[in-house]
């Protein structure tokens, strides 16, 4: 695995991680108990870290030095992505693996440079985007980050690796759209930690009749105010007694408001008249997450664009309906009055009306919650993610080298 700047040790250590840290950990450690040999590579931001961190038997974490032993942000890290290539390549040494799987466009570049190689052996490639970049670009405008080169490297790793595994049906249309054959694509979703995500337990105490849920990282595209704009509608609708609960953000930064993002959103509830609704809780630790699921009556999921999206996940794992944007892999997650209710994208009075028609139907509530548990369980386990990532793999290797690895058991990642 290549993960150049979502390393698994901070969603292990029960850090704040973003999706792409959590999505690598989990799948990594699935595919371990499947009986793989599995390495993570990734791009030492600490002169502390060791060398290698063995996770648990047949996988572990090895960091390379690339560019300064600090924190860089992901959209900065591109001149540093040749020194990763040279370092994995260096660490394989004699012993390249069976398959490198990269995640995200940059790591992807790394992993090819590393396993084409003249001279050396020819590593086939699997790339995971997680992100793309023309759906960013189309969303963000002006306000995207990433470098200028990502319009024409994203789409040549594309077309480059020996296959891609989407997260969503979705992703498979805008993969085409960017010029990249559908018949090299797999799907395999993310997944959800069901021994951690469950409806048994107790819920978080609540200090209003309601709470709704809003959970990620605190940027403009996450819809975040879109929920907050939605609570004067529900108050018109006869539900004034309604906290929204905002989890995410910059450690205590987004408590303090010295998050530029918790500012605006304090800023626009006190413009509202909702201050008193809103609390802002920052970051929580991994392991509180499920009791404060369990908590909301509805977790709203509101972004303007989603590759994927764990929360609905977790929340789905935790019983709790979910009212989430008709965007990307939330489409493919959330089935509309299944297991939640889909909105129209960056419509509050839509989302408004949602929460109003689960709060005012307790009995709607609990039976999108429990088929929302029943679809985690069964479609969203990490272990079925690996089994369907491992199908993936085994078509790779099938077209670079003829043949299928008969049995899979003790191949290296």
């Amino acid at each position: 695995m290549v993960s150049e700047h979502a390393s698994p040790l901070a969603a292990l250590g029960g850090v704040d991680a973003g999706g792409q840290n959590v999505h690598v950990a989990a799948l990594s450690i699935a595919l371990a108990r499947r009986g793989h040999d599995v390495t993570v590579y990734t791009r030492r931001d600490d002169p502390e870290l060791p060398r290698e961190v063995l996770i648990r038997p047949r996988l572990k974490v090895v960091h390379i030095d690339a560019g300064p032993a600090s924190h860089v942000p992901k959209d900065a890290l591109l001149p540093y992505m040749d020194r990763l290539a040279e370092g994995i390549a260096d660490d394989w040494g004699a012993r390249p693996p069976d398959l490198v799987h990269a995640h995200f466009w940059m790591s992807g570049l790394a992993a090819l440079d590393a396993g084409r190689r003249p001279g050396g052996a020819r590593v086939p490639v699997v790339q995971t985007f997680h992100a793309l970049g023309t759906v960013k670009r189309r969303h963000q405008g002006s306000e995207d980050t990433s470098p200028s080169q990502r319009r024409w490297l994203e789409p040549a790793v594309g077309r480059s690796v020996d296959r891609i595994i989407a997260t969503c049906s979705d992703e498979v249309f805008e993969l085409k759209a960017m010029g990249i054959d559908p018949a090299k694509v797999s799907i395999a979703p993310c997944g959800v930690d069901l021994q951690l995500f469950a409806a048994l337990g107790a819920p978080a105490p609540r200090p209003r009749a309601h709470r709704i849920l809003s959970v990620g990282r605190l940027v403009p595209r996450k819809g975040v105010d879109l929920v907050i704009r939605a609570l004067p509608l529900l108050r018109e609708a006869g539900f004034d007694d309604v906290e929204l609960l905002i989890v995410g953000g910059g450690g205590d930064a987004a408590v303090t408001g010295a998050d530029p993002e918790a500012r605006r959103l304090s800023e626009l509830a006190r413009e509202l008249g909702v201050e008193n609704q809103v609390t802002l809780r920052g970051q929580v630790p991994r392991e509180d997450m499920a009791g404060i699921l369990r908590s909301a009556d509805a977790v709203v999921c509101a972004p303007w664009y989603e590759p994927f999206g764990i929360v609905p996940l977790e929340a789905m794992a935790c019983g709790v309906p979910v009212v989430a944007a008709a965007v990307g892999g939330l489409t493919d997650s959330v089935v509309d009055r299944g297991t939640g209710l889909l909105v129209p994208p960056q419509d509050p009075s839509a989302i408004a009306a949602a929460v109003a028609e689960l709060l005012a139907d307790p009995d709607l509530r609990a039976e999108l919650g429990r088929a929302g548990q029943q679809r985690a369980r069964t479609r969203f386990s990490w272990e079925r993610v690996a089994a369907e990532t491992e199908k993936a793999y085994q078509l790779t290797l099938a077209g670079s080298a003829g043949t299928l690895l008969e049995p899979m058991e003790g191949a290296a990642l």
